[in-house]
């Protein structure tokens, strides 16, 4: 047998080995089995995009003008830190008003505590809203997604509706390269305003969790996730291609923001807490070793984001998130969000501390 026969057949062994690994680790254990598995079979496959300027800086402006979306920023992480970043926006809803959190998934994940967003929601007058997630956990059905919400405080703060107990509906995609039309939920409609509430941090498959995939995943319907997830493919939950699975992202939020006004009826802040390499749908994240940051506010959610992707990189300590977000060439998103025009990367930040 020559040495290539060989190979071959190693190489056959091998991927018969990762095809029954993936089914143990699949049946036995569910949504974290499927987390490990996706982390593991990542390994330096995706191409390394770095997050700066050809000059090695970030993306930040140096002066204000009126063409550049400003980031507040405050390091007071606390109701106070969250109403005075809200307030800095000088924004003020219309009509009724929903406030988008992740809800966490049980039992351990990183979830904005209800103590830390009460005062905001109820300055708001708001309903706090979420989705079902489409790949297992104690969020995907409906009855048991409203018992996490509160188990975990949120229904005793405020309203709660979950946007998409009565399935889906459709909005339109302008501009996409994969999407077409981007599924939410049927009550998504029911809100004149939005206030995307985020916990940034690292994410398993998207390299980095924030604004961005708040208004795509995390407004997306179960069949809506599934179709971002396949790059508009399959409504039925598949892991597609990383670069579509990024930039069908980008364009769900577009049309999200495309639908609200064109981005008049919605803002967006993120609180860098917590900020594990892992998102708060994993209910066993690794537990951050890096220092909280701060909350920061904006209007454009692609500012937002980039403005934390680049606080990321400036630590000394974030060495892990920005291995996370590299591996899984997390920039993309943020580039083809620019292309498609959901907004900008560059950004002013202005800090708001006294």
């Amino acid at each position: 047998m020559t040495r290539n026969k060989t190979d071959r057949k190693r190489s056959k062994a091998k991927i018969a080995v990762l095809i029954i690994l993936a089914a143990v680790i699949l049946a036995g254990g569910g949504y974290y089995g499927y987390l490990y598995l996706n982390n593991r079979l990542y390994d330096s496959e995706l191409p390394v995009a770095k997050n700066a300027k050809e000059d090695g800086s970030g993306f930040r402006a140096d002066k204000k003008t009126e063409e550049t979306p400003v980031v507040y920023m405050t390091e007071d992480i606390s109701p106070e830190g969250l109403m005075k970043a809200y307030k800095a926006l000088g924004w003020k809803p219309e009509g009724k008003t929903a406030v988008k959190i992740s809800t966490g998934e049980p039992p351990n994940s990183n979830y904005l505590r209800p103590e830390l967003i009460a005062d905001l929601v109820h300055s708001v007058d708001g309903t706090i809203v979420e989705c079902n997630t489409a790949y297992g956990g104690d969020r995907t059905e409906t009855a048991m997604h409203y018992q996490v919400a509160e188990d975990h405080g949120f229904t005793e703060i405020a309203d709660f509706q979950i946007l998409d107990e009565d399935g889906s509906m459709t909005i339109p995609v302008e501009g996409g390269s994969h999407l077409k039309k981007d599924y939410v939920g049927k009550a998504f409609t029911d809100y004149d305003s939005y206030l995307i509430l985020s916990h940034f941090k690292g994410h398993a498959m998207a390299g980095f969790g924030g604004a961005i995939k708040n208004i795509s995943i995390g407004l997306g319907s179960k069949t809506g996730k599934c179709w971002i997830h396949s790059g508009g493919k399959s409504k039925v939950f598949s892991n597609g291609p990383q670069d579509p699975f990024l930039e069908s992202m980008a364009e769900a939020g577009k049309a999200v923001s495309d639908y609200l006004d064109h981005g008049d009826r919605i803002v967006y802040i993120n609180v860098m807490n917590r900020l594990s390499v892992d998102c708060d749908c994993d209910g066993n994240p690794s537990e951050p070793d890096m220092h909280d940051i701060g909350i920061l506010a904006s209007t454009d959610p692609v500012a937002l984001d980039e403005a934390c992707v680049d606080l990321i990189y400036a630590a000394e300590d974030g060495g892990s998130v920005v291995e996370r977000i590299e591996s899984r060439n997390g920039i993309h998103t943020l580039e083809h969000a620019e292309e498609i025009g959901l907004g900008s990367r560059t950004y002013y930040l202005e800090m708001i501390d006294d």
